[in-house]
């Protein structure tokens, strides 16, 4: 009887801990677009890192800074400078938090499910709470991440400051940024 009921938990133990488990990504997809008075600029980025933790819904990203290209190099130099993103002393934006309605996703089964992710976004050292939508979509066991949402305001996280002598903003004050990320097992 002891013998069977060990046999029992370990198989529960098993089963559970199969499912819940942390996956990585190591080349998480980042876009950012702005749009200014002098002309639209989008980057992309594919060298993002990110993990998500399936029973816990915790999800985090790194995403370095000088990994971001341009179509222009002049632009990729001011995006790097110290007057914008001064990538030699802040290298990576970074993003901590929790999907808020895990309840919804079923991790061991294919489908998509849209949820909310609350946590900490940090650019230049300044951090902010944010609640983002993400998607997250599992297909024979593959999980896929995917967001659009707007970084507002991004003059304060003491990235560049709008003209004052020209009435030309060559800074957009909101950055929209698109998202998707594949996993793997850790």
């Amino acid at each position: 009887m002891k013998k069977t009921a060990l046999i029992a938990i370990v198989l529960v133990a098993f089963s559970t801990s199969s499912f819940a488990q942390k996956l990585i990504t190591r080349n998480g997809q980042f876009t950012i677009f702005s749009h200014t008075v002098a002309e639209d600029i989008t980057a992309v980025n594919n060298t993002a890192t990110g993990t998500i933790d399936t029973q816990t819904g915790v999800i985090a990203f790194s995403v370095p800074v000088p990994g971001f290209e341009f179509k222009k190099a002049a632009m990729q130099k001011h995006f790097n400078n110290k007057n914008f993103m001064h990538s030699k002393q802040y290298p990576n934006i970074t993003f901590k938090g929790k999907v808020t309605d895990l309840s919804k996703v079923d991790f061991t089964k294919d489908g998509t499910y849209t949820v909310n992710v609350t946590g900490d976004l940090t650019i230049r050292d300044v951090t902010k709470r944010n609640t983002y939508p993400i998607t997250i979509s599992i297909k024979e066991g593959i999980v896929t991440t995917s967001s659009k949402f707007v970084v507002k305001d991004i003059f304060n996280y003491n990235v560049g400051r709008p003209s004052k002598k020209s009435k030309k903003n060559n800074v957009a004050e909101n950055i929209e940024v698109t998202m998707k990320a594949v996993y793997h097992k850790m």
